[in-house]
């Protein structure tokens, strides 16, 4: 049986479209080349994160301490290459090790010893917030010594020739016109409902318009940002683990009805803390990320970017009870989120309204959620 397309699939779009336009008729550098690109820089960041707290979330758990982690890792590689002279991928390796090993001590402690997530979160939030000023003594710590470049700082200031470009885009519209097709055909032969044939087609040529778009705005500035395609790895890997793996089902099963999940036969607590452990190796990347874009490591990077990465799931459809989520509607979520932020920055609005207006949209995202819950 087809599935079609509900009134609730257009809510983000019109949303978007709705953000497009208001700051676009303010500040009409807004949909600039330049500008756009920054603000896919910004989106990946953002949506990283996301992702990672996408796998926190549909299992029923929640992370606070993910911008406090983003700023404490960010902060490691950067006195590492600054004041102890080591390369930058081996300190960019050294902080995915780490953030691993912490998160997964942090699930572990959550599971094993049946204390809230929020809490032992909320913990880290203070302490990792700490911790990172410890490391950093306070100061500025540039992620590059002397003003030269490194993979570090590339991160965020590097982007493909426009060739590389068009060339990323093709491979991506036939990756995942092939993978849809196949996923397709298995679902049919089992005798599971799909989309009408072309529905699954209007949304492959509305992806491929949207990339060439994306490319010919991109190779106006300077050509797809570096950070660009490592949001698009991640989100594919993401996506691959939530749909085509026993792992990402186990999740949604947990987030459903973590009782039923045991009864099952999954291994609930190893499942979590594997979750807790992909996290950590994303919050990671997100702090690589966050503090090359901003240069250098400071009291001020990664914060309240755990309720930036809430927001968007909450906003793409991820509901807080778990059981429900998916990677292109935290996709959707962090755009909105980016969109805003960027658009704010953009009008010169105050950080007082700025904090205000990220507020009213995480208390009304979850609101929407609880309605849709009880709908």
């Amino acid at each position: 049986m087809p599935t079609r397309l509900s009134a609730r699939d257009f809510s983000m779009t019109l949303a978007l479209a709705a953000i497009v336009a208001f700051f676009a008729l303010r500040a009409p550098s807004f949909l600039g080349p330049r500008n756009l690109t920054m603000l896919v820089i910004e989106l990946s960041i953002t949506a990283v994160l996301a992702l990672g707290m996408l796998l926190i979330i549909v299992p029923a758990q929640i992370d606070l301490s993910v911008g406090s982690g983003v700023g404490l890792l960010g902060g490691v590689a950067s006195v590492l290459v600054f004041r102890f002279g080591w390369s930058a991928p081996a300190a960019m390796v050294l902080v995915v090790a780490l953030g691993v090993a912490i998160w997964v001590a942090m699930g572990a402690l959550i599971v094993k010893q049946r204390v809230p997530s929020f809490i032992i979160t909320l913990g880290g939030l203070l302490v990792f917030k700490g911790l990172h000023w410890l490391v950093i003594e306070n100061a500025t710590v540039p992620v590059a010594r002397g003003g030269t470049v490194n993979l570090y700082s590339l991160l965020t200031t590097y982007y493909l020739p426009p060739a590389a470009g068009w060339l990323l885009a093709g491979a991506v519209v036939a990756a995942i016109g092939t993978t849809g097709f196949l996923a397709r055909r298995r679902r049919e032969a089992l005798g599971i409902r799909v989309e009408e044939a072309e529905l699954a087609q209007s949304k492959l040529l509305v992806v491929a318009q949207a990339l060439a778009l994306f490319i010919l705005i991109a190779n106006q500035y300077r050509g797809v940002p570096l950070a660009a395609v490592l949001l698009g790895l991640v989100a594919w890997s993401v996506g691959v683990i939530m749909q085509n793996t026993p792992f990402g089902r186990h999740l949604y099963a947990i987030g459903g009805n973590e009782e039923a999940a045991t009864v099952s036969g999954i291994a609930v607590d190893r499942t979590v803390i594997a979750a807790f452990g992909v996290n950590g190796v994303i919050v990671a990347l997100t702090g690589l990320l966050q503090t090359a874009y901003a240069g250098a490591s400071t009291t001020t990077v990664g914060s309240l970017m755990e309720l930036d990465a809430v927001a968007a799931c909450v906003i793409g459809g991820t509901s807080l009870r778990g059981g429900r989520g998916s990677v292109v509607g935290v996709m959707f979520g962090a755009l909105i989120m980016a969109t805003l932020l960027n658009g704010m920055t953009l009008l010169a609005v105050s950080p007082e309204l700025k904090f205000i207006a990220r507020g009213t949209v995480l208390a009304l995202a979850v609101w929407m959620d609880v309605r849709l819950a009880r709908a």
